[in-house]
């Protein structure tokens, strides 16, 4: 992701997360730590052919641990594998930011979501009790240790990511 990129993933953000979407600040405050020596984070965005991003996804390393930030597809895109190859793509900044571990954390009521950290080795560590604002909502805490299985082949998508 680049400092271009924002505008339409802020698009793609409100569409998809409308109560609690990141603000431009959060972007760019995150982009800016992507880069240089020092860079603890790498995002992801994903286009599809006609160049319209289709999906998004970050990554913060601090300490051996890695930590999805965000990570959605467009509703157009559910089903195609895109939420896969995106996770794939973090899961290698983890990598190369030698993470011993990856958590992140999922709504309750995010069945698919869940399904898919799953079959990446992610399992359930913990319960936020109303992470997700408005309604309360509880959040699963996830981990998958740097050691765990990759699913057979995550990479069957459209569309392409590029960091």
């Amino acid at each position: 992701m680049r400092w271009w990129d924002i505008e339409p993933v802020l698009e793609l953000e409100k569409d998809l997360f409308p109560h609690d979407a990141w603000s431009p600040a959060l972007f760019w405050s995150e982009l800016a730590r992507a880069r240089g020596p020092r860079a603890s984070r790498r995002y992801l965005v994903a286009e599809a052919p006609d160049g319209r991003i289709v999906g998004y996804g970050g990554l913060a390393a601090a300490g051996g641990t890695g930590d999805v930030q965000t990570i959605a597809a467009a509703r157009d895109h559910w089903g195609t594998g895109l939420g896969a190859r995106l996770l794939t793509g973090l899961l290698t900044a983890a990598t190369d930011f030698e993470c011993r571990e990856v958590l992140l954390e999922v709504r309750v009521d995010n069945v698919r979501a869940q399904r898919l950290y799953e079959r990446f080795g992610f399992e359930v560590i913990g319960l936020r009790r109303g992470y997700y604002q408005p309604g309360n909502v509880d959040a699963l805490v996830m981990r998958r240790p740097a050691d765990a299985a990759d699913p057979a082949d995550p990479t069957e998508h459209q569309g392409t990511t590029h960091g």
